[in-house]
Formats: structure tokens, C-alpha cells, sequence
């Protein structure tokens, strides 16, 4: 609990935000046996912060809800799926959504009906139907800017503002939110206005237009004083969050928390506290207070728990677990770190996945674990890279949908042209029966018509034969880099000849094959502190130096987000050390300039000639890259900016490959593995030249 909180009982919060409403909506105290449209009017807000309290409220005036007329039983189906929507009751929000439609339609009803698009636009969200949510949104707006109810059209078009931002249509959802803000000032309506300018901060949050976030800020918070809402200011507190979050005011966003939380528990709004205890805690983690960090995340488990909010449990649980490791306790920290990516694994929320797993991996680099680091480090990669593959499958099925679009407006094209010759010789026919002097003139003017058709034709084939060559380099190549992609690396190898054995020169040194797979070091780090486009041109730079460090004759592929593989097809056995030190510094000594900032990278590699050949066979390649990529997260794990190189196996007869690859570390160790090792340009940890030698 909060320094100097008292804590208030539940009636006691649901009496104050009743009576914050009727002050804030201009009711009459007075009346002593309010009609069932006051008390649904008084009902709004606790279903916004309060639901499992006004699920209760509601059920009890149910029989004169379903009793009432038509504006007041279309509020009440309206509030009642709002609350148990908000409660994760989706089932039955969708029905009463579905109920209130129906009703809208059987009424003529334009205000019951655009209530219940707008109602089942909220629960297909929280189902994580965006796309059918948004465009329902977008159908309730039309519906309600079409009645004379203003804070219906406010709210819709609040809402419809948020699903362009969510789309991603930032001019158009920034064009909706001024719009419902302007319409707000003028209806002089106080919770309107501070649902507007709330909605309009964060979306200025999004955009990073952070100035104008606070402006917008400063202008609901008296009005958000005006309501005597403590929901609404905890709302704003939220907000303040955020952005100071985002422009690194460490202080204002823990002060602004505290204050949301006070505000909060005034009110009794369960998941709104549970949600604010998880944010204590990871604002104290970042600034490393483990104490804080520990006491909020274990309040927010006991704030989630009987709410069933498994993702704020699951992320209470990875914070305890940072904690924990930050104060050197591994066996807890790991222990509880594990309990909640189980939950973001059952999930199947891969991008949120892939961000803890990255965490975990940090936090235990930190904490001195470094196989459990490596660990990590291969399941976030493991993720990484099947995110990787299907946007890139759904950019390849776009382009395909592309052409396939492009093919039929064409043939329509052609069949239209078709039609006009077929049309044009009936009518010669006809003038030829009734003007047979005109025939010269028709014939040469049909004639003119079929060569331009002729003309239009070729052009269309060759058009076609562009599209199809277009096709094959984007199936083949990767869009970023233009590198060679996965796909394309994978059927060269399956036709690939074995390299016959040949020496240099009359030396007797042997050629061999060569892999590395390289991966930027700290890549994470350049996006969230420059932007993904920051990262987009950071992996343009690195492929650029590959192209110069290496041979037109080597295959560069880029192999998944910050990965890329070089495969060498002939190189002296002895230079293969040489060419992952040019890559080191290569890559190293560039930098590039993105908006005044000068950014500089290194990269981890593996790397292994190839083929490899631990007894009589040779490895597959499959298996010859996986060595390859355990030699990385070896790099990894011991500092990053270097390269780790299988040069070869020894007493192979007391091992097997497959005891190899469970632990390629533990095999150079015991003395099976050959191995070597290649500094980048720092100073050499101690201890790791004994190693290499």
C-alpha cells in the first residue's frame, strides 16, 4: 500500500464515483426516487471503471430495463454488454451487442442501432478482431453522426479515431480526434471533452509529437477536475505516464503513476490497480530499485489473481523474476521468469514473446549466466526468425494478389477491346449490305483498329513477361537489402556439386568451402533508441560492406531479422580465419549518419569451412549451418564482436555429432571439437586468449 493511503471500502467508493457523476452531469441531488434513465445515466461511469460493481447494479434493474422505452432500453442493453465486455464475459457482451442491433433495426432506431454497432465494435476488439472492429466502427459512426445525439457522435467518433490510429492512418485518425474535441468544446460537456483530448494525447504519444501530447494533456486536466471523476484523472494520469515514459522523465512518470493508483483505489477499479502496480514495478525496475520492484509486482499478482487477468499476472511474474536476477538470486529469478513466459507462450502472442525472451536473455547476460543467456539468446532467434518468415510470406502473397489483380484488369481490358472489334465488324457487315461504296473506307479503317490491337496486345505481353520476371527477384531476393533470401540459399545448396578437393598452386594447400553467419550485436538497443527505420538502415549498411568485404562469386543472403549468412564456395583452408577478421572490422569501422545521430555496430559470427566431415561422411549442409549457428550464440555469450570458428573434430570415436551439437562448448572443452576464435577492435576479456589457444 501507498505511503499514507487510507484504504476506502467498496460501497464507500461506488457512493463517491455516483455522487461525482451526478455533480459531473448536472443531475439533482434532490430527488429521492430517481426514473431508470437517471439511474442508467449515473451507471456510465461506474461501468467504465467499476464493472464487476455495475454488472451487479444492472442485473438488479434489469425487469425495468427490458421494460422501459426505447431510449432508455437500448442505454440499459448498451451498458450491461459494455460491463461485461470490460469483465472478459465475451460470450454474452456479444449477444446483448447482437440483442441491441436487432432492436435498433426492429425500431428504426438510429441511436438503439448505432449503439450496438459501437458496443460490438468494443468486444470484437477485445476478441482481437481489429479489422472486423474497425470497420463496424467506422459503420456506427456513419449511423450516429446521422441523429441529433451529440454525445453519441463524440463518442463515435472518438472511437472511430482510434481504429484509423490503429491501423495506422495517423492523418486520419488525428483528423477525427480534432474533429470530436472541437464538436466536445461545444456541446460544453466535461467527460466528453476529457475522453477527446485524452484519446488526442495519446494518439500525439504514437506520433511522437510529444509537445503537442502534453498540450493536450494540460487542457483536460482541469476539465477532468470539473467532472470530480477520480476514473477520469486516474485515465489522464495514465496518459501523463506514457509520455513521460517516452521522453525519458523517469521521475514525472513514477509521480504520475502514484497518483493514478491513489486515484484508482478511491474507486475500487480492480483492473485498473492491477494494471498500475505492474507499471510501479517496472518503472523501479528500470531505475533498479529490486525492493519496489519486488513489492509492486507481488501487490499486482494479488490485484489480478481473482480477476483471472492472466497477462498481468504473467507480466508481474517476469518482473519479480528481473528483480530477482538483479539482486543475484538466478534460481528464483529463472524460476519466476519461467512461470510467466509460460503464459505468454500459451497465448501465442509471438511479437510479445519474442520481446521477453529477449529481456530474459539480458537479464540473465547481466546476471552473469551465460548458457542460460545463450539459451534464451536461440529461443528468441528461434522466434525471431519464424516471425520473419511469415511477414515474409504475407508480403510475397500481397505482391502475388498484386499481379493476380493486375493480370485480370488487363484480360478485362483485352476483352473489352474484343468486344469493340467484334462490334466494329457487325457494323461493317451492316454497311457493307446497305453501302457497298463505303467498303474500302471500313476495311481500312478496321484494318487501322486491328493493328493498334496488335500493338496493344504486344505491349501487354511484354508488360506480363516484366511482371513475371519481377515476381521471380522478389521470391528470390530480399526486399531491405536486395541480399538473397532464406528460400533462395536453401535450393542452391540442395543442387549444389560437392567441391572436388584441389590445392593452391603447387602448395598442397587445401580449398575448401566456407560459412559464416554473422548477427548484429545489441540490435534492439538501435531500435527503440532511433526506430525501426534506424534499424532498416543499419542492416542496408551492413549488406553494402558484405557486398565490398567479399567476392561477386559469394553467395550473401540475408538469413533473418539481423542475421545474414555468407557462403564462400572456394577459399585456401587458411584464409578462412582472415575473412571473418575482415568482417569484424569491416562492419565495425562504418558508421552511418540518421538524423544528427552516428550510428555504429558490430556483429557475432560463426563459421565453419565446409564441407565439414567429423568421421568417413560429410556433414549435410543443414547440419553444417546449425554448427555454424551454435558457434554464434557462442560469440554471443562470451562478449559479442567476435567470431567463433569449427576448424575440424578430433577423437571423434569417443563422441557422437549428435552429443556435439547438444553442447558444442562442452565438446571444444573436452578436447572433440577444433576450434577458433577472432577478436573484433576492443580490448581482450581476460582469459579469453588462453582459451582460444
Amino acid at each position: 500500500m501507498l505511503a499514507g493511503l487510507v484504504p476506502q471500502s467498496p460501497r464507500g467508493a461506488i457512493a463517491a464515483l455516483l455522487a461525482s457523476l451526478s455533480l459531473a452531469t448536472g443531475l439533482v441531488a434532490a430527488q429521492s426516487h430517481p426514473g431508470i434513465g437517471q439511474q442508467l445515466g449515473e451507471l456510465r461511469e461506474v461501468v467504465r471503471f467499476v464493472p464487476h460493481k455495475a454488472v451487479a447494479m444492472l442485473v438488479a434493474l434489469e425487469p425495468r430495463g427490458r421494460a422501459a422505452g426505447n431510449a432508455d432500453k437500448a442505454e440499459f442493453l448498451n451498458l450491461l454488454c459494455l460491463a461485461r465486455n470490460r469483465l472478459g464475459q465475451m460470450p454474452e457482451a456479444l449477444a446483448l451487442a447482437e440483442e441491441l442491433i436487432a432492436f435498433g433495426s426492429a425500431q428504426h432506431d438510429n441511436v438503439a442501432l448505432a449503439k450496438g454497432l459501437m458496443a460490438k465494435a468494443y468486444v470484437l476488439s477485445s476478441m482481437n478482431e481489429r479489422k472486423a472492429s474497425h470497420l463496424i466502427a467506422w459503420q456506427g459512426e456513419k449511423l450516429a453522426n446521422s441523429t441529433a445525439d451529440m454525445e453519441l457522435k463524440i463518442s463515435a467518433t472518438i472511437t472511430s479515431g482510434n481504429s484509423y490510429s490503429e491501423e495506422g492512418n495517423f492523418p486520419e485518425a488525428l483528423n477525427k480526434l480534432q474533429t470530436a474535441a472541437a464538436m466536445a468544446r461545444r456541446y460544453a460537456h466535461p467527460i466528453q471533452s476529457v475522453m477527446a483530448l485524452n484519446a488526442l494525447a495519446q494518439l500525439y504519444t504514437a506520433m511522437k509529437e510529444y509537445d503537442k501530447g502534453f498540450e493536450a494533456l494540460a487542457e483536460a486536466m482541469p476539465l477532468a477536475a470539473q467532472t470530480n471523476s477520480p476514473g477520469r484523472m486516474a485515465s489522464l494520469k495514465n496518459t501523463e505516464y506514457g509520455l513521460a515514459i517516452e521522453t525519458n522523465q523517469s521521475k514525472r512518470a513514477l509521480k504520475a503513476l502514484r497518483d493514478e493508483l491513489v486515484l484508482e483505489r478511491q474507486i475500487g477499479a480492480a483492473k485498473m490497480i492491477a494494471v498500475s502496480l505492474v507499471n510501479l514495478s517496472d518503472s523501479y525496475l528500470k531505475e533498479r530499485d529490486y525492493r519496489n520492484a519486488l513489492l509492486y509486482a507481488n501487490q499486482a499478482i494479488e490485484a489480478a489473481s481473482p480477476l483471472h487477468a492472466t497477462g498481468i499476472e504473467a507480466t508481474a511474474r517476469i518482473n519479480i523474476g528481473q528483480a530477482y536476477l538483479g539482486m543475484g538470486r538466478l534460481a528464483e529469478g529463472k524460476r519466476s521468469f519461467e512461470a510467466g513466459l509460460a503464459v505468454y507462450e500459451k497465448s501465442g502472442d509471438k511479437p510479445e514473446l519474442q520481446e521477453v525472451m529477449m529481456e530474459y536473455g539480458l537479464a540473465l547476460e547481466q546476471a552473469g549466466d551465460m548458457p542460460g543467456a545463450v539459451q534464451a539468446y536461440h529461443r528468441e532467434r528461434k522466434l525471431s526468425n519464424e516471425l520473419f518468415e511469415t511477414r515474409r510470406q504475407k508480403a510475397v502473397l500481397e505482391l502475388q494478389g498484386k499481379y493476380e489483380a493486375d493480370k485480370k484488369e488487363r484480360q478485362i481490358e483485352l476483352l473489352r477491346r474484343e468486344n469493340q472489334v467484334k462490334s466494329a465488324e457487325i457494323d461493317n457487315r451492316r454497311l457493307q449490305q446497305r453501302v457497298w461504296w463505303l467498303l474500302a473506307v471500313v476495311f481500312a479503317l478496321a484494318s487501322v483498329i486491328v493493328g493498334i490491337l496488335y500493338r496493344k496486345v504486344r505491349h501487354a505481353n511484354a508488360q506480363l513477361k516484366m511482371k513475371n520476371l519481377e515476381l521471380a527477384q522478389q521470391s528470390s531476393r530480399d526486399p531491405l537489402t536486395l541480399l538473397y533470401n532464406r528460400r533462395h540459399f536453401q535450393e542452391f545448396m540442395r543442387g549444389l556439386v560437392p567441391l572436388e578437393k584441389r590445392s593452391v598452386g603447387g602448395s598442397g594447400e587445401e580449398i575448401v568451402g566456407a560459412l559464416f553467419l554473422l548477427d548484429v550485436d545489441h540490435f534492439k538497443h538501435v531500435n527503440d533508441s532511433y526506430g525501426h527505420a534506424a534499424g532498416d538502415a543499419v542492416l542496408t549498411m551492413i549488406s553494402e560492406n558484405l557486398r565490398e568485404i567479399l567476392r561477386e562469386t559469394d553467395m550473401i543472403v540475408r538469413w533473418g531479422g539481423e542475421e545474414f549468412l555468407a557462403f564462400l564456395p572456394a577459399i585456401p583452408r587458411s584464409g578462412v580465419d582472415e575473412v571473418a577478421r575482415r568482417l569484424l572490422a569491416g562492419i565495425s569501422s562504418h558508421t552511418i549518419d540518421y538524423h544528427g545521430s552516428r550510428i555504429s555496430v558490430n556483429v557475432s559470427i560463426g563459421f565453419a569451412p565446409f564441407p565439414l566431415s567429423p568421421g568417413e561422411h560429410p556433414l549435410p549442409w543443414e547440419r553444417a549451418v546449425n554448427l555454424v549457428d551454435m558457434a554464434l550464440y557462442m560469440a554471443k555469450g562470451h562478449g559479442r564482436n567476435r567470431a567463433y570458428g569449427v576448424r575440424g573434430f578430433a577423437n571423434f570415436g569417443a563422441t557422437s555429432m549428435e552429443r556435439i551439437e547438444q553442447d558444442l562448448e562442452g565438446a571444444w572443452r573436452a578436447g572433440f571439437v577444433d576450434m577458433s576464435v577472432v577478436l573484433g577492435n576492443w580490448p581482450e576479456p581476460p582469459g579469453e586468449a588462453a582459451n582460444a589457444a
